[in-house]
This record gives C-alpha cells, structure tokens and sequence, in this order.
C-alpha cells in the first residue's frame, strides 16, 4: 500500500507513545501527514523525533480531559495542513479502580470525559471539516472490554468501551453515504506505558500481581499472548485508506481471538 496516503491529513490523540504511536508512524509512512497530540510536550518532541524518521509528523499538547483543547486540536490542525482526513480517537484511559460500590464519583466523571466524551467532542469537530470534502475517516480505538467486559474493578472503562462502540456505529449510520466511515478497533491487552500504570493499579484492586493481570488477557486468547501495538496500527492502515472506503459501523477485534465476536 505504499503511498496510499499522499495528501492526506490525520489526527492521532494520544499518539506518542503505545498504540497512538505505532497507528501514527504507519499512516506517516504511507505518506500522510499525521498530527499527533497528548499532555506532554517532552514526550511529543521525542515521538516527533521517532516518527519523523519514516514521514511528516508535528505535534500539538493537548489534555482530552479538557473539550475546548480537544476542539482546539482539530481547529489547529486544519489551520496548519489546511484539512483533515482521518481523525484516530486513540487517547483515554481510566484511573481510581474500584469494585462498583466502592467506585467513586471523581472516577466515574473522569472516565466519560477521558474516553467517551474526548471521542465525542474530537468527531463532532471532525466531521465539520469533513462534510465539504466528501470524504472522511473517524477510528476509534476501543478495547476487547468494549465486547466482553469481565474484568474486576474496570465497571468504568468496560461502560465507556461499550458506549464507544455504539457512538461509532451511530456516526457510521449518519454519514456512510456522505463519504465519511466509522469504526472501533478493539484491541487485546498490549503491554503500553499506559498498561503498566494503570494495568499495575487494575492488579492490585482485584488482589493479583500485575504479570497475573497481564497473564489472565494472554490465557483468554487463542493465540496466548498479548497483542501489539503494530497489529493494531496494520488495522487502522487499512481503514484509514481508500481501500478501507467500504468498511464502516465495524468493531473490529484485534485480540489475538479473545472476543467471541
């Protein structure tokens, strides 16, 4: 697929690291130019640096915590490329793990605006620039908890994996016919940076040790192991293509089989 992308421009939140990274080095690589954004401007220049080795890549700070910097970030980008092809709403997270009835307020809130209402707010945006183009690529990075959902302490992440879910399938419903696609991406576990935080507080809230934790995601799936970054980034090539035109409202796994559908 080499140079599939020419001319096109994306959007990858929370991309300097873990999966964002490996989704922004391959979309730079077929010749896009890629945005990425996330809190830290040391890690976006080492993440610049990384990816610049392969393609156009810039970096912009933004926190998905706050909506006028995720609505910033599209506006940004536009101005600077002047458009927006592909928006990938990789960044989101949880923190405070807890079983429900000790899970507090703070958490719960923090969870929506980190992974659904950043998802929400980054597309509306998106799709505005989108519209007078005709053409247009919104991918969500979801999880195999979107689909299965049977770990301790996670109640808040599992939610906002499943509400992602249906929030893409509902933007593919409305603008499928207006050259614009929709999809979910729901990896496996992958041992990112982010993992080995939260992944290592998930453990302790349910009384095992982090590698136990990472263990349980490797036993679940058929392949008996964890997935990578690259798998998923080879997935999100693929839908953010011309080739990926007639992919849309899909949850696709990529968990090594662990998800019955």
């Amino acid at each position: 697929m080499s140079g599939q992308l020419e001319g096109r421009v994306a959007l990858v939140t929370g991309g300097t690291a873990g999966i964002g990274e490996g989704i922004a080095k391959a979309l730079a690589a077929e010749g896009a130019k890629v945005v990425i954004t996330a809190r830290s401007p040391e890690k976006g220049a080492a993440a610049v640096e990384r990816i610049s080795a392969v393609g156009d890549v810039r970096f912009h700070a933004c926190d998905v915590l706050d909506q006028a910097q995720v609505e910033e970030q599209v506006a940004w980008t536009v101005s600077e490329l002047g458009r927006l092809d592909i928006l990938v709403n990789n960044a989101g997270g949880t923190d405070g793990f807890a079983p429900v009835h000790e899970l507090s307020d703070e958490a719960w809130n923090k969870a929506l605006n980190w992974n659904l209402n950043s998802t929400f707010w980054a597309t509306r945006a998106a799709l505005r620039t989108m519209l007078p183009n005709h053409w247009g690529r919104i991918i969500n990075i979801s999880s195999v908890e979107g689909k299965v959902g049977n770990k301790h302490s996670l109640s808040h992440y599992v939610t906002n994996k499943h509400a992602i879910n249906g929030f893409t399938k509902a933007v593919a419903a409305e603008y499928g016919a207006l050259g614009i696609t929709s999809n979910a991406i729901c990896p496996g576990a992958i041992e990112t940076d982010t993992m080995k935080t939260a992944g290592a507080s998930a453990a302790e809230s349910a009384g095992i040790t982090y590698e136990q934790f990472l263990d349980v995601f490797a036993q679940e799936s058929m392949i008996k192991r964890l997935n990578t970054a690259d798998e998923v980034a080879a997935m999100a090539l693929l839908l953010a293509s011309d080739l990926g035109g007639g992919i849309t409202g899909a949850l696709i796994s990529v968990d090594g089989g662990t998800s019955p559908w």
